[in-house]
């Protein structure tokens, strides 16, 4: 009965044991005559903070505006005073960008769509998530811009 709970308690030890690890301080060295082994380069990854994506609200000002009525857009990727400024109106998908001189709260966003028309807008920023400005499109329609996070 002894044998067999010495027995019972080796295995038990042995069990726990066998999951253990030890890891050395200091790097491991080849044998006599060769050179310690060399670190192994560790890849870091890049942390990207997210990007913000900006609402463009567009507020019809005149009649040519009113018959299209309001258009929600966005500007995404703004870095460094450039982004990508894109919103459909009517049947016609526009895609530009929306820039502004660094330092400057001024700026300035074009887009030109898949039928031909074009707009232009000039904007302000009043802080770093909202501002506000005109458009004017090809055809006269011109629009009240709101841009906001």
């Amino acid at each position: 009965m002894k044998k067999v709970k010495g027995l019972l308690i080796a295995a038990s030890v042995a069990a726990m044991l066998s999951a253990c690890y030890i890891v050395p301080i200091q790097p491991a060295t080849a044998g006599a005559g060769s050179s310690p082994r060399q670190p192994v380069p560790v890849a870091m990854a890049e942390v990207v903070a997210p990007r913000p994506v900006y609402t463009a609200r567009l507020y019809p000002t005149n009649e040519a505006a009113a018959a299209i009525g309001r258009i929600n857009g966005t500007i995404s990727n703004p870095e460094k005073g450039h982004g990508e400024f894109a919103f459909s109106a009517g049947k016609e998908a526009y895609a530009g960008e929306a820039t502004r001189a660094p330092g400057s709260s001024k700026g300035n966003a074009n887009a030109v769509g898949n039928k031909g028309g074009y707009a232009k807008c000039d904007y302000s920023m009043s802080s770093a998530e909202l501002g506000a400005g005109t458009c004017t499109f090809s055809n006269g329609a011109r629009f009240d811009l709101h841009i906001s996070i």
